[in-house]
């Protein structure tokens, strides 16, 4: 077996979890570093109206990154139930297909993409003033889909194979390289807010670049031509694993603009203390993200080889490890958020101070039920290592019917207060459905 892959069927689990996550973890926060970069750029050098653009367009962007994770993360749970089976056969032949789909499916995604942006950000009633930043920052970001799209299958792919390091190194090379050109394409060249998109794209071209060297080294995964040739039962099965995860991000994604048509009701100031803290959403889920990541790859490896007590035995202990995680970030969210918060609001504008009050009251209520999306990341990463898909996208359902009603109803009752708790209550819907389903398959797993 190769140096850079690791089989999660063996060792104790503890170890094995804490160290494929804590990698996980180190990249999640390097990618917030330039994520919070471009905000902080935009927000205190081009103003408020840009920093509201980047908000306009918040959840278009979650509906673009979460079809796409979706889909490859649909392929990687097969590819780590083959690695776990040492079926190295079906493993090639899922890397070749995968591949073919992913060109495709981000061909149709590019050409569709380019073709509603500005109506969905017109029916979403962006105001006027920001309606042609937002529309540039997200046409460049749909342009670079083909990128996105492989940084995302090789990462999952190495991710599958027990791997965590190298998309970790890649992270932390492209982020880098984002600040740079942050820098030179904003402050220097001022090209704007497309000089934040394009810098994202050039940091996701080198982290792709990094993953593919890392991968040409390992055995297992080292393609022939036949590989390659689309397989039409293997494609389904890929398909079958890969689309409702898509399906589940874009239910959730336009929730999201149903929230943001609200949101932008409520006027730019109000924009901008809601993308404040969207853009603090990665640092309240960092460990969950990255917890559930190893579970998932844990869990299918260790389903691949049918070893079903293994499964539970490192399913406690992650769980347990990753909830302790949620209490501290909140705890740290609460007492130091407003000083986080100054990252991205500028106290020196003339609605600074308001945009400020409202980011907190928003950030301080997530922190506090922080463990309640801990407990969604995890239970849903762990049915998907099992290969079941279905029932996290009817969570994804649940949340979006609890995301939107709320945000449509609450207002009307108390007002802008209304769509800050729109989010917590779309994390409790998908527990609902998450959490027995969780219960009765561990407790059918007893039986094998």
């Amino acid at each position: 077996m190769a140096e850079n892959t690791k089989n999660m069927t063996e060792g104790k689990t503890l170890p094995i979890l804490i160290k494929f996550a804590l990698p996980l973890v180190a990249g999640n926060v390097f990618q917030l570093m330039y994520t919070f970069f471009d905000t902080a750029i935009v927000g205190k050098y081009l103003g408020v109206h840009a920093l509201a653009a980047l908000g306009a367009v918040e959840y278009l962007i979650w509906l673009l990154y979460g079809i796409v994770q979706g889909i490859t993360q649909g392929f990687s749970i097969k590819m780590a139930q083959d690695f776990g089976a040492n079926d190295i056969k079906s493993l090639k032949k899922v890397v070749g297909n995968s591949a073919l789909l992913s060109i495709i499916t981000s061909i149709v995604l590019l050409a569709v993409g380019i073709l509603i942006s500005k109506p969905i950000l017109l029916l979403l009633h962006t105001p006027e003033e920001i309606l042609p930043l937002s529309t540039l920052y997200i046409d460049i970001l749909f342009i670079g889909l083909p990128v996105i799209f492989a940084y995302n299958l090789l990462a999952g792919l190495l991710r599958s194979l027990g791997n965590s390091k190298t998309p970790l190194h890649a992270v932390i090379v492209s982020s880098i390289i984002n600040i740079i050109l942050d820098l030179v394409f904003v402050l220097i060249l001022h090209w704007g807010i497309a000089g934040a998109a394009i810098a994202t794209l050039i940091a996701q071209i080198v982290a792709s670049l990094l993953c593919l060297a890392s991968l040409s080294k390992i055995p297992e995964v080292k393609v022939s031509k036949d590989d390659f040739k689309l397989d039409f039962g293997l494609s389904k099965k890929l398909y079958w694993l890969g689309i409702p995860l898509a399906i589940q991000g874009s239910i959730i994604a336009v929730g999201g603009m149903i929230v943001e048509f609200v949101v932008n009701s409520f006027g730019v100031t109000f924009i901008a203390a809601y993308v404040a803290v969207t853009k603090l959403y990665g640092l309240l889920d960092i460990a969950a993200t990255s917890f559930g990541f190893a579970l998932m790859t844990f869990v299918g490896q260790n389903h691949g080889a049918k070893l079903y007590k293994r499964i539970k035995d490192g399913t406690r202990s992650g769980m347990t490890l990753s909830l302790t995680c949620s209490v501290v970030i909140a705890a740290i969210m609460i007492l130091l958020g407003k000083h986080i918060l100054t990252v991205f609001v500028s106290t020196g504008d003339a609605n600074g101070a308001q945009v400020m009050e409202t980011a907190y009251r928003y950030l301080r209520l997530m922190s506090f039920f922080l463990p309640v999306l801990y407990l969604l990341w995890l239970t849903r990463s762990i049915i998907q290592g099992l290969g079941n898909t279905f029932i996290p996208m009817v969570s994804g359902i649940m949340e979006f019917a609890m995301r939107t009603g709320s945000a449509l109803v609450l207002p009307l009752f108390i007002g802008s207060n209304g769509i800050l708790f729109a989010e917590v209550l779309a994390w409790i819907g998908a527990d609902l459905v998450l959490i027995p389903t969780f219960i009765y398959t561990f407790k059918k797993m007893k039986v094998q």
